[in-house]
């Protein structure tokens, strides 16, 4: 493809293992990229996870360099940039509490069913993130090594994400991480996130690149694939380390620090 306008990434086995910080080699890495082109995380958490695995630990960088950096938490519904005086929200688009109450009691009720609510966890199962409710099988804190091997396969997340979008006809229901199944309005995906980040940038989603972790079929970055734009697939934070520093030495340095 040709050079990149906007590079996009997932987070959470992308940019740092579940859950975790990120790795000081990324978050330079990040700094250099967002010196050169857009930024941008889209992952189906919240923005306090955000934060505390990547803004909070980025490296010094100038205004101009930080306000390239665009977060889209929950796959989108919410967009966020970086300035001066912190995070600054562009919006945030919430379920109604009909929808929560509905989504809350589906994914118990089907999990509990399924055999899938487990009794020893890390944390809350169920979690409002606003404009997302989200199932974690072991609880919103657990290991990674716990994660991993609680459904090597995707089957059981899979079998859930079918049950629950059964009763939820009306609603987004996906697999999201190693252990979770979120809930959304319907037609909202990480496509729906790059297609808010071209509106709000003006830069065409032929001039944007997405880097992720799960782009087959039954993961939660394929809709992004599926759209149309450029992307690289990786296994960990340290392949994209990797792909970063073979790309970014091939990005022309800014002409200017204009944003």
């Amino acid at each position: 493809m040709p050079e990149p306008r906007l590079v996009a990434f997932d987070l959470d086995d992308t940019l740092a293992p579940s859950k975790s910080a990120i790795d000081p080699r990324i978050g330079d890495l990040l700094i250099a990229l967002a010196e050169r082109v857009e930024v941008a995380i889209i992952s189906g958490g919240q923005l306090a996870q955000f934060t505390a695995q990547v803004v909070d630990l980025l490296p010094d960088a100038s205004p101009e360099t930080l306000a390239r950096l665009h977060l889209l938490p929950t796959c989108g519904t919410q967009y966020y940039r970086i300035t001066p005086d912190g995070v600054e929200t562009v919006y945030a688009r919430s379920l109604t509490e009909d929808q929560k109450t509905r989504a809350l009691a589906a994914v118990e009720s089907q999990a509990r069913r399924l055999g899938l609510w487990e009794s020893e966890t890390w944390g809350e199962i169920l979690e409002d993130r606003g404009s997302q409710i989200t199932f974690s099988a072991l609880g919103q804190k657990a290991p990674v090594a716990a994660k991993t091997a609680w459904d090597p396969t995707g089957e059981k997340k899979n079998a859930l994400r079918s049950a629950v979008a059964d009763l939820l006809p009306d609603l987004e229901v996906r697999s999201g991480g190693s252990t979770s199944v979120d809930i959304t309005e319907r037609g909202i995906d990480k496509a729906y996130g790059m297609r808010q980040l071209s509106e709000q940038t003006g830069i065409p989603l032929d001039d944007m690149l997405f880097v992720g972790d799960r782009l087959d079929p039954d993961g939660n970055d394929y809709p992004v694939l599926a759209m149309g734009v450029a992307c690289q697939a990786v296994e960990g934070w340290e392949d994209t380390a990797e792909f970063l520093e073979g790309l970014i030495p091939t990005l022309p340095e800014p002409a200017s620090e204009a944003a």
